[in-house]
């Protein structure tokens, strides 16, 4: 039995982001019987549960502001060596996401080393690249991330740039790595066109279907919201911008208003966040087109929804992006005029060219990012190690 401890997610059943809907995943589509997985998860106890069939263990850690995260993986460490040990597993791996705890992992990993325990390191995106860190913990977020380099048995990259980057970056620890995508489905909403949720929910918005553009993500700047905002306003189109995010009233907002005047345009509708998965999958199929900004980090869960669902998806040229939607996708790039005018070209559009791209975009999902077989690549992975 291999036995496989995963740190680093907020935990499961999924709530939150990519990594928890990853582990999700993982546990719910795992197929081999010779792998228990062992499931960290974020809690307000010690407490241990079952969940697809994953042994998940909670680990309650004190409240030390932006430390939280670190502490959390270094408490999940310990956890995983403490069980290991008690229960005499040899023939275990230690999957970290994200690269937090670089400064004591050489620590963690000299004493798994000696129990004859294999770590591997999903390195995430250019989390040191995110706007919202100010410059010392851009710098933490560097140095960690070259510390788990160095140390890492093995780099599990989700995204071929990010793969290339770390062979690139630290070609000189000549660190193991291999490239293993994220997933999505493409199976359609369970919700009717005439369901009441969906019904209300247009209504509320003021918002008819196939007539906006949607954005889905974090409300953070390297997302592009201003060049994207900016460029719909400049564009013809009569359809509406919706924005499905945590927007909350912060300073990031109100520069956004004071530079774009987007309360001006009746065109860009703000409508918070949707957590019904079913709701915001059919949002997703009956929006006209998807807005995609990000540039920051690897292969974007987002995105990969996006691609599963809407037809038409406009995404900003950088090589995360086009990586994943090949000739699935348009491209827009930073230039003034460049997406404004993929809009009012995507206008145009006829019918069977929107059901063409639809069908390549899906396409790029079920060739290249089911889970189905994102899963049996981990599964492989995990069982000849």
């Amino acid at each position: 039995m291999k036995h496989v401890f995963i740190i680093g997610s907020k935990g499961i059943p999924a709530k939150y982001g990519g990594f928890e809907t990853f582990v999700e995943y993982l546990t719910k589509r795992k197929v081999s019987e010779d792998i228990t997985y062992h499931v960290s998860c974020l809690g307000e106890n010690n407490d241990e549960f079952y969940y697809n069939n994953a042994r998940c263990f909670n680990v309650k850690v004190p409240d030390v502001g932006s430390a939280k995260a670190v502490l959390y993986d270094l408490m999940s460490l310990q956890e995983c060596i403490g069980y290991i040990k008690e229960n005499n597993l040899n023939n275990s791996i230690v999957y970290i996401l994200a690269c937090r705890i670089g400064p004591f992992f050489a620590f963690y990993k000299k004493k798994l080393e000696k129990m004859g325990i294999k770590v591997f390191v999903n390195p995430d995106g250019h989390e040191w690249k995110r706007s919202k860190w100010n410059y010392w913990i851009k710098r933490y977020w560097k140095f960690s991330e070259r510390l788990m380099v160095k140390h890492a048995d093995l780099l599990v990259c989700d995204s071929r740039g990010i793969e290339s980057y770390i062979q690139n970056e630290y070609r000189h620890y000549r660190s193991k790595t291999t490239f293993i995508a994220y997933g999505a489905d493409v199976k359609a909403s369970s919700l009717a066109d005439n369901n009441a949720k969906l019904v209300d929910w247009y209504r509320q918005h003021q918002v008819r279907p196939f007539e906006y553009y949607l954005i889905v993500g974090r409300f953070v700047p390297e997302n592009n919201y201003e060049l994207m905002i900016r460029e719909f306003m400049a564009s013809n189109t009569k359809k509406d911008l919706v924005i499905i995010s945590n927007v909350e009233q912060n300073a990031f907002y109100q520069q956004l208003l004071e530079k774009t005047r987007f309360d001006h345009d009746p065109r860009i509708k703000f409508v918070g966040t949707v957590y019904d998965q079913e709701l915001l999958k059919k949002i997703r199929e009956q929006a006209y087109g998807y807005l995609h900004g990000h540039e920051v980090g690897g292969t974007n869960p987002s995105l990969l929804e996006a691609l599963a669902s809407t037809r038409i998806n406009l995404l900003l040229d950088v090589v995360f992006n086009k990586e994943v939607g090949a000739d699935g996708a348009l491209y827009f790039t930073k230039e003034q005029g460049s997406l404004s005018q993929l809009i009012n070209m995507a206008d145009q559009y006829t019918q069977e060219e929107i059901e063409l791209l639809g069908a390549k975009a899906k396409n790029r999902i079920i060739k290249e990012y089911s889970w189905d077989k994102i899963v049996s690549h981990y599964e492989q992975l995990f069982l000849d190690s």
